[in-house]
Protein backbone atom coordinates (compact mmCIF):
# COMPACT_ATOMS: atom_id res chain seq x y z
CA UNK A 1 0.00 0.00 0.00
CA UNK A 2 1.26 3.48 -0.98
CA UNK A 3 1.87 5.22 2.96
CA UNK A 4 1.20 9.03 0.83
CA UNK A 5 -2.36 8.22 -0.08
CA UNK A 6 -5.80 8.43 2.32
CA UNK A 7 -6.99 4.82 1.87
CA UNK A 8 -7.28 2.87 4.55
CA UNK A 9 -8.08 -0.71 5.36
CA UNK A 10 -10.90 -1.88 7.50
CA UNK A 11 -8.17 -3.17 9.51
CA UNK A 12 -5.93 -0.08 10.24
CA UNK A 13 -7.43 0.64 13.36
CA UNK A 14 -6.28 4.39 14.06
CA UNK A 15 -8.05 6.66 15.73
CA UNK A 16 -11.06 7.84 14.50
CA UNK A 17 -10.24 10.92 12.71
CA UNK A 18 -11.86 14.49 13.27
CA UNK A 19 -14.91 14.33 11.35
CA UNK A 20 -16.37 11.13 12.77
CA UNK A 21 -17.55 11.26 16.39
CA UNK A 22 -15.69 8.38 18.55
CA UNK A 23 -18.50 7.83 20.66
CA UNK A 24 -22.24 8.86 20.58
CA UNK A 25 -24.16 9.29 24.11
CA UNK A 26 -27.10 7.90 24.68
CA UNK A 27 -30.22 10.34 24.56
CA UNK A 28 -32.23 11.30 27.93
CA UNK A 29 -35.30 9.29 26.03
CA UNK A 30 -33.56 6.00 25.04
CA UNK A 31 -36.02 3.85 27.23
CA UNK A 32 -39.15 5.36 25.79
CA UNK A 33 -37.90 4.43 22.52
CA UNK A 34 -37.14 1.49 23.19
CA UNK A 35 -40.62 1.05 24.51
CA UNK A 36 -42.36 1.94 21.35
CA UNK A 37 -40.23 -0.27 18.99
CA UNK A 38 -40.83 -3.31 21.48
CA UNK A 39 -44.68 -2.55 21.29
CA UNK A 40 -44.65 -2.20 17.20
CA UNK A 41 -42.44 -5.61 17.26
CA UNK A 42 -44.66 -7.84 20.16
CA UNK A 43 -47.76 -7.18 17.55
CA UNK A 44 -45.78 -9.27 14.99
CA UNK A 45 -43.36 -11.62 16.65
CA UNK A 46 -43.60 -15.54 18.02
CA UNK A 47 -42.37 -13.80 21.26
CA UNK A 48 -45.17 -11.16 21.68
CA UNK A 49 -46.10 -11.45 24.77
CA UNK A 50 -42.68 -11.08 26.21
CA UNK A 51 -41.76 -8.09 24.12
CA UNK A 52 -44.89 -6.34 25.41
CA UNK A 53 -43.69 -7.22 28.82
CA UNK A 54 -40.56 -5.52 27.70
CA UNK A 55 -42.36 -2.66 26.83
CA UNK A 56 -44.00 -2.05 29.97
CA UNK A 57 -40.56 -2.45 31.58
CA UNK A 58 -38.78 0.17 29.71
CA UNK A 59 -41.53 3.05 30.26
CA UNK A 60 -40.62 2.09 33.91
CA UNK A 61 -36.94 2.61 33.31
CA UNK A 62 -37.56 5.90 31.53
CA UNK A 63 -39.49 6.73 34.47
CA UNK A 64 -36.84 5.52 36.48
CA UNK A 65 -34.43 7.68 34.72
CA UNK A 66 -36.68 10.74 34.79
CA UNK A 67 -36.57 10.84 38.34
CA UNK A 68 -33.60 9.13 38.84
CA UNK A 69 -31.91 10.93 42.43
CA UNK A 70 -28.75 12.65 42.66
CA UNK A 71 -25.80 10.29 42.55
CA UNK A 72 -22.54 11.08 44.86
CA UNK A 73 -20.39 13.96 43.78
CA UNK A 74 -17.84 11.00 42.29
CA UNK A 75 -20.16 9.70 40.01
CA UNK A 76 -21.71 12.90 37.90
CA UNK A 77 -18.26 14.13 36.16
CA UNK A 78 -15.99 10.90 35.35
CA UNK A 79 -13.60 11.89 32.57
CA UNK A 80 -11.93 9.68 29.81
CA UNK A 81 -8.62 8.24 30.92
CA UNK A 82 -5.95 5.79 28.79
CA UNK A 83 -6.43 3.52 32.09
CA UNK A 84 -9.71 1.79 30.61
CA UNK A 85 -13.19 2.61 30.49
CA UNK A 86 -14.11 5.20 33.36
CA UNK A 87 -17.32 3.58 34.24
CA UNK A 88 -16.14 0.21 34.13
CA UNK A 89 -19.08 -2.00 35.00
CA UNK A 90 -16.61 -4.81 36.42
CA UNK A 91 -15.00 -2.33 39.19
CA UNK A 92 -17.53 0.40 39.72
CA UNK A 93 -18.60 0.97 43.00
CA UNK A 94 -22.20 0.61 43.12
CA UNK A 95 -24.19 3.01 45.08
CA UNK A 96 -27.63 2.47 46.51
CA UNK A 97 -28.80 4.63 44.04
CA UNK A 98 -29.59 1.76 41.55
CA UNK A 99 -31.48 -0.24 44.14
CA UNK A 100 -33.64 3.13 44.55
CA UNK A 101 -34.46 2.76 40.59
CA UNK A 102 -34.90 -1.02 41.12
CA UNK A 103 -37.67 -0.01 43.50
CA UNK A 104 -38.87 2.42 41.35
CA UNK A 105 -39.40 -0.09 38.68
CA UNK A 106 -40.91 -2.62 40.98
CA UNK A 107 -43.57 -0.70 42.23
CA UNK A 108 -44.45 0.83 38.79
CA UNK A 109 -45.00 -3.38 37.56
CA UNK A 110 -46.47 -3.76 40.91
CA UNK A 111 -49.73 -2.37 40.00
CA UNK A 112 -52.57 -3.68 37.61
CA UNK A 113 -51.66 -4.83 33.71
CA UNK A 114 -49.28 -7.44 34.47
CA UNK A 115 -49.78 -11.25 34.92
CA UNK A 116 -49.47 -13.48 38.48
CA UNK A 117 -46.12 -14.64 37.75
CA UNK A 118 -44.79 -11.05 37.50
CA UNK A 119 -46.24 -9.71 40.52
CA UNK A 120 -44.51 -12.87 42.08
CA UNK A 121 -41.22 -12.23 40.77
CA UNK A 122 -42.11 -8.21 42.13
CA UNK A 123 -42.88 -9.09 45.36
CA UNK A 124 -39.95 -11.43 45.67
CA UNK A 125 -37.59 -8.90 44.59
CA UNK A 126 -38.95 -6.35 46.85
CA UNK A 127 -38.43 -9.04 49.82
CA UNK A 128 -35.01 -9.65 48.93
CA UNK A 129 -32.57 -7.98 51.49
CA UNK A 130 -29.57 -5.73 49.93
CA UNK A 131 -27.10 -8.17 50.18
CA UNK A 132 -28.98 -10.45 47.63
CA UNK A 133 -29.69 -7.68 45.33
CA UNK A 134 -26.03 -6.86 44.82
CA UNK A 135 -25.20 -10.18 44.93
CA UNK A 136 -27.84 -10.57 41.98
CA UNK A 137 -26.45 -7.21 40.21
CA UNK A 138 -22.85 -8.92 40.51
CA UNK A 139 -23.32 -11.87 38.67
CA UNK A 140 -25.62 -10.39 35.84
CA UNK A 141 -22.68 -7.79 35.08
CA UNK A 142 -20.31 -10.29 35.15
CA UNK A 143 -22.50 -12.50 33.14
CA UNK A 144 -23.07 -15.19 35.09
CA UNK A 145 -26.82 -16.12 35.45
CA UNK A 146 -26.36 -19.32 37.36
CA UNK A 147 -28.79 -18.77 39.97
CA UNK A 148 -30.22 -16.00 38.44
CA UNK A 149 -34.13 -16.74 38.38
CA UNK A 150 -35.30 -16.22 34.24
CA UNK A 151 -37.95 -13.89 35.58
CA UNK A 152 -35.64 -11.97 37.71
CA UNK A 153 -33.09 -11.02 34.86
CA UNK A 154 -34.78 -8.38 33.30
CA UNK A 155 -35.70 -6.56 36.53
CA UNK A 156 -32.09 -6.24 37.40
CA UNK A 157 -31.03 -5.78 34.11
CA UNK A 158 -33.08 -2.94 33.95
CA UNK A 159 -32.35 -1.12 37.04
CA UNK A 160 -28.59 -1.55 36.20
CA UNK A 161 -29.38 -0.08 32.48
CA UNK A 162 -31.05 2.92 33.99
CA UNK A 163 -28.02 3.63 36.59
CA UNK A 164 -25.29 3.35 34.18
CA UNK A 165 -27.15 5.74 31.41
CA UNK A 166 -27.60 8.08 34.30
CA UNK A 167 -24.05 8.63 34.68
CA UNK A 168 -23.19 7.56 30.69
CA UNK A 169 -25.30 11.14 29.58
CA UNK A 170 -22.87 12.72 32.12
CA UNK A 171 -19.66 11.82 30.50
CA UNK A 172 -16.87 14.57 29.30
CA UNK A 173 -17.04 14.43 25.51
CA UNK A 174 -14.05 12.01 24.47
CA UNK A 175 -10.85 12.78 22.68
CA UNK A 176 -10.74 10.48 20.31
CA UNK A 177 -7.07 10.29 20.43
CA UNK A 178 -7.28 8.22 23.59
CA UNK A 179 -10.47 6.34 22.50
CA UNK A 180 -9.52 3.25 20.24
CA UNK A 181 -11.66 0.67 19.02
CA UNK A 182 -12.27 -2.59 20.57
CA UNK A 183 -15.06 -5.00 20.91
CA UNK A 184 -16.17 -3.49 24.45
CA UNK A 185 -17.47 -0.31 25.72
CA UNK A 186 -15.04 2.24 25.55
CA UNK A 187 -17.02 3.67 28.78
CA UNK A 188 -18.18 0.67 31.13
CA UNK A 189 -16.23 -1.96 29.19
CA UNK A 190 -19.48 -4.27 28.35
CA UNK A 191 -20.12 -5.98 25.44
CA UNK A 192 -22.27 -4.63 22.67
CA UNK A 193 -25.89 -6.10 22.27
CA UNK A 194 -25.55 -5.12 18.52
CA UNK A 195 -24.22 -3.02 15.75
CA UNK A 196 -25.77 -0.17 13.54
CA UNK A 197 -25.44 1.69 10.30
CA UNK A 198 -26.25 4.79 10.70
CA UNK A 199 -28.45 6.38 7.74
CA UNK A 200 -28.24 10.58 8.64
CA UNK A 201 -26.57 13.20 9.58
CA UNK A 202 -22.75 12.89 10.41
CA UNK A 203 -22.81 9.39 11.24
CA UNK A 204 -24.52 8.67 7.92
CA UNK A 205 -23.32 5.34 6.42
CA UNK A 206 -21.10 4.60 9.70
CA UNK A 207 -20.94 1.21 11.94
CA UNK A 208 -21.46 2.28 15.85
CA UNK A 209 -21.43 -0.84 18.29
CA UNK A 210 -24.33 -0.15 20.85
CA UNK A 211 -23.82 -1.00 24.96
CA UNK A 212 -25.94 -3.59 26.42
CA UNK A 213 -25.36 -1.77 30.12
CA UNK A 214 -25.11 2.19 29.80
CA UNK A 215 -26.38 2.67 26.08
CA UNK A 216 -23.52 4.26 24.33
CA UNK A 217 -22.47 3.47 20.62
CA UNK A 218 -18.51 3.75 19.26
CA UNK A 219 -17.55 3.93 16.19
CA UNK A 220 -15.80 0.81 14.88
CA UNK A 221 -15.19 0.55 10.66
CA UNK A 222 -17.03 -1.98 9.01
CA UNK A 223 -15.45 -5.36 7.44
CA UNK A 224 -14.22 -5.85 10.72
CA UNK A 225 -14.92 -8.21 13.40
CA UNK A 226 -15.86 -6.39 16.59
CA UNK A 227 -14.70 -9.34 18.75
CA UNK A 228 -11.09 -10.30 17.29
CA UNK A 229 -10.31 -6.77 14.90
CA UNK A 230 -9.79 -9.72 11.72
CA UNK A 231 -10.18 -8.51 8.12
CA UNK A 232 -10.22 -11.22 6.54
CA UNK A 233 -12.80 -14.30 6.65
CA UNK A 234 -15.58 -12.04 7.87
CA UNK A 235 -18.93 -12.95 5.90
CA UNK A 236 -22.65 -11.57 6.17
CA UNK A 237 -25.54 -13.55 6.69
CA UNK A 238 -29.64 -12.90 6.38
CA UNK A 239 -32.41 -14.86 6.47
CA UNK A 240 -33.73 -15.95 3.27
CA UNK A 241 -36.20 -13.46 1.87
CA UNK A 242 -35.29 -10.63 4.36
CA UNK A 243 -34.65 -6.72 2.79
CA UNK A 244 -31.66 -7.03 4.33
CA UNK A 245 -32.51 -4.36 6.91
CA UNK A 246 -30.95 -7.15 9.41
CA UNK A 247 -27.56 -9.00 9.21
CA UNK A 248 -25.16 -10.94 11.07
CA UNK A 249 -21.58 -10.17 10.32
CA UNK A 250 -19.67 -13.60 11.00
CA UNK A 251 -16.12 -14.14 11.58
CA UNK A 252 -14.33 -17.10 10.61
CA UNK A 253 -10.99 -16.30 12.63
CA UNK A 254 -12.68 -16.47 15.75
CA UNK A 255 -16.05 -18.21 15.00
CA UNK A 256 -17.87 -15.04 16.68
CA UNK A 257 -20.69 -13.17 15.22
CA UNK A 258 -22.68 -10.34 16.27
CA UNK A 259 -25.81 -8.67 14.01
CA UNK A 260 -26.30 -5.52 12.14
CA UNK A 261 -29.12 -3.15 11.57
CA UNK A 262 -29.18 -0.96 8.80
CA UNK A 263 -30.99 1.74 9.94
CA UNK A 264 -31.16 2.80 5.85
CA UNK A 265 -33.83 -0.19 5.79
CA UNK A 266 -35.62 0.74 9.02
CA UNK A 267 -35.11 3.46 10.46
CA UNK A 268 -37.09 2.70 13.65
CA UNK A 269 -35.13 -0.59 14.69
CA UNK A 270 -33.48 -0.28 18.33
CA UNK A 271 -30.63 -2.57 18.74
CA UNK A 272 -32.26 -4.07 22.29
CA UNK A 273 -35.12 -4.38 20.93
CA UNK A 274 -34.72 -5.78 17.40
CA UNK A 275 -31.65 -8.02 18.27
CA UNK A 276 -34.89 -10.08 20.48
CA UNK A 277 -37.14 -10.31 17.47
CA UNK A 278 -34.33 -11.56 15.50
CA UNK A 279 -33.66 -14.66 17.30
CA UNK A 280 -34.35 -17.08 14.20
CA UNK A 281 -31.16 -15.00 12.81
CA UNK A 282 -29.32 -16.28 15.90
CA UNK A 283 -30.52 -20.26 15.05
CA UNK A 284 -29.24 -19.73 11.86
CA UNK A 285 -25.66 -18.84 12.87
CA UNK A 286 -25.17 -20.79 15.64
CA UNK A 287 -26.42 -23.60 13.01
CA UNK A 288 -22.62 -22.26 11.34
CA UNK A 289 -21.22 -23.04 14.32
CA UNK A 290 -20.56 -19.46 15.50
CA UNK A 291 -21.44 -17.99 18.83
CA UNK A 292 -22.68 -14.35 19.43
CA UNK A 293 -19.82 -12.16 20.86
CA UNK A 294 -23.16 -9.83 21.76
CA UNK A 295 -24.99 -9.74 24.95
CA UNK A 296 -28.60 -8.97 25.65
CA UNK A 297 -29.51 -9.04 29.27
CA UNK A 298 -33.31 -9.34 28.63
CA UNK A 299 -32.59 -13.23 27.27
CA UNK A 300 -31.56 -15.38 29.66
CA UNK A 301 -29.36 -18.23 27.88
CA UNK A 302 -31.29 -21.51 26.98
CA UNK A 303 -34.48 -20.39 28.01
CA UNK A 304 -36.86 -18.65 25.53
CA UNK A 305 -38.94 -15.92 27.52
CA UNK A 306 -42.64 -16.68 27.37
CA UNK A 307 -43.63 -14.36 30.14
CA UNK A 308 -47.45 -13.70 29.23
CA UNK A 309 -49.07 -10.22 29.07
Amino acid sequence: MNSGNNIKTPGELTPPSASIKPLLRPGRDIFAQRAARLRRLSRESSLGSYLAFLALLSDAQQHALDRFPPLPSRSIDPVFAPGGPPLAAASWGRDGAWRAGLTAILDELSQGGVPREVRDTVADLRASTENRLERLADQVLAGNLEGVAPGELPFIAAALQVYWVQMAVGLDEPDGNRLSPSGVCPVCGSPPVAGVVHASGSEQGLRYLCCSLCASQWHLVRLTCSACDATQGVDYYTLEGSDGAVKAEGCDSCGSYLKLFYLEKDGQMEPMADDLATLALDMLLEREGKASSGCNPFFHPGEVATTPI
